[in-house]
């Protein structure tokens, strides 16, 4: 005879089979329960322009796509990899920070990884006109002028100077096919249906 509890592992269990959605384990019962996100990607780049005072217009396009996301707000930081920012929404925001929380905090490395990561990370808004305020800080860092770039990157949003963008997509070019096949090529017919 099952108990109480053990029943209701048995039918979180076969939840997972049915459904297949993505599970996080939970501390206290030790099984995995869904996480409901509403996975966002986003699709173009857009010009646009920074006035004196670090505002962007958001292309009415793009707004389109994160209008279910203007009141929850977003995360604003620098990029890990090149010299422009990263527009989370709170969404993702928060699922990346779960990650993150899951790293050993009495390791070095991982404190030095947080610390940097989450340097200069700030809460923005847009607002009713359709502007972007970034802040001072993360202008400097991005050398943001007038021209600026939005560009998606999958489920986050990308804010270039336009320059450093053209150099960066210019530099990338060159080599993509080979940065392609390298990253994609290995990936079966299978693999890649099911990332999709």
């Amino acid at each position: 005879m099952l108990s109480i509890s053990s029943f209701f592992v048995v039918e979180v269990i076969k939840k997972v089979v049915l459904c297949g959605e993505k599970w996080e384990k939970t501390a206290i019962f030790d099984y995995k329960l869904p996480i409901k996100m509403n996975m966002q990607h986003f699709i173009g780049s857009y010009e646009c322009k920074a006035d004196a005072k670090g505002r962007i217009l958001i292309p009415v396009a793009l707004k389109k796509q994160f209008v279910k996301n203007m009141e929850a707000g977003f995360v604003l930081k620098r990029a890990v990899f090149s010299q422009c920012l990263e527009l989370y929404t709170l969404e993702q925001w928060d699922a990346l920070m779960l990650k993150i929380n899951t790293l050993n905090r009495f390791n070095k490395k991982n404190i030095a990884f947080i610390r940097r990561f989450t340097a200069g990370v700030k809460i923005v808004e847009i607002d009713v006109t359709g502007r972007l305020l970034i802040p001072k800080e993360l202008i400097n860092y991005a050398q943001i002028t007038k021209a600026v770039v939005v560009s998606s990157s999958v489920n986050i949003l990308e804010i270039w100077d336009k320059a450093l963008y053209e150099k960066e997509i210019d530099e990338a070019a060159s080599d993509f096919g080979a940065l392609a096949e390298e990253v994609m090529g290995d990936k079966t017919d299978e693999t890649l249906i099911e990332g999709f």
